[in-house]
């Protein structure tokens, strides 16, 4: 071989070392479980005021929740927090929390379902919380974990129990991703909010947003790690694919101002829903605030959407 060609070979590696090293920090940064402090800076991460949310972690403190526990299809231990109604009841919700959150984070919601009789379960999904895992399954293998959760509902509250899903941006997508599994029919129907259309799809987005970059060939390569490390390929995870065999109920809600999960992605998961399906746009919200910004008009929408599911009247919002 020429030195020329040597040359050129020693360098063609190096690059494609460098290449994998940046894609092993990419999975590191997004996908390995660690503390995202990237969120904290992104402009397009909305950052709410501790003030406006005193009086929902106050009454979360205040609150006797149990501690209920799964364990997963993979063996990994699953926490959630379990609140039981203050009147007899057979309703209970599920509340998927966001990236690198916790099912703590879903208090708002949590608050308002159990003032309307439901009995309330908060996971933390794995990677997150206190349940275990060392990588984010983005909703991908989470899907099954809610499948589990659902089941243990039926377990503890009976047959007759009504159950909705309902999440919030990574929990949107568990949420979507979670509809196209062999549910129990006591799952009545499913609320997603600000939810992306696939990993893929998110995580292309974010690439070029956060670091002006092609989702080729890091992506492809940024998979093949995750694959290794975590089990899945980022092309498996599509809340758009799973859509195609959901049966149930789907209320898909977005802010109008979302630059972190782009609102074009409600669209392209509504056209994907073949059941039925209603979509509420909060003109003003940014990504995750549409409760904040306009919480009368998203609880009278959700108030109505579960109560049809459930084959009753509405109550009062």
């Amino acid at each position: 071989m020429s030195k020329g060609w040597t040359i050129l070979l020693v360098g063609f590696m190096a690059m494609a070392a460098l290449l994998v090293l940046f894609c092993w920090s990419l999975y590191r940064l997004a996908i390995h479980r660690n503390r995202k402090a990237f969120l904290s800076t992104d402009r397009n991460m909305p950052q709410v005021d501790d003030s406006t949310l005193r009086d929902v972690k106050e009454w979360f403190r205040s609150q006797s929740f149990e501690e209920a526990d799964i364990v997963s299809d993979d063996g990994l231990p699953l926490k959630a927090h379990y609140l039981s109604p203050e009147r007899e009841s057979r309703d209970a919700v599920i509340l998927a929390h966001g990236y690198s959150g916790k099912g703590e984070d879903m208090a708002v919601f949590a608050r308002y379902y159990r003032e309307h009789g439901f009995h309330v379960l908060m996971p933390d999904n794995r990677g997150h919380g206190r349940s275990g895992g060392h990588y984010i399954g983005f909703g991908w293998h989470d899907r099954k974990d809610y499948v589990r959760w659902a089941e243990y509902l039926v377990r503890r509250l009976g047959d007759e129990v009504r159950i909705v899903l309902h999440g919030v941006s990574m929990g949107g997508g568990t949420v979507l991703m979670t509809s196209g599994e062999a549910l129990p029919p006591q799952v009545k129907c499913l609320i997603s909010d600000c939810a992306y259309t696939s990993v893929s799809g998110i995580l292309a987005y974010q690439l070029k947003m956060m670091f002006k970059l092609p989702a080729f060939p890091l992506l492809p390569i940024t998979s093949l790690i995750c694959k290794l490390r975590a089990g899945y390929f980022f092309g498996e995870a599509s809340a758009l694919r799973q859509l195609r065999n959901c049966c149930k109920p789907i209320l898909l809600i977005h802010g109008g101002k979302d630059t972190f999960v782009p609102t074009w992605m409600a669209d392209e998961l509504f056209a994907a829903i073949r059941g039925e399906k209603e979509k509420l746009i909060v003109p003003e919200a940014r990504h995750g605030t549409s409760i904040l910004v306009d919480p009368a008009g998203y609880l009278a929408s959700v108030n109505r959407f579960v109560q049809a599911a459930f084959g009753g009247q509405a109550r009062r919002a």
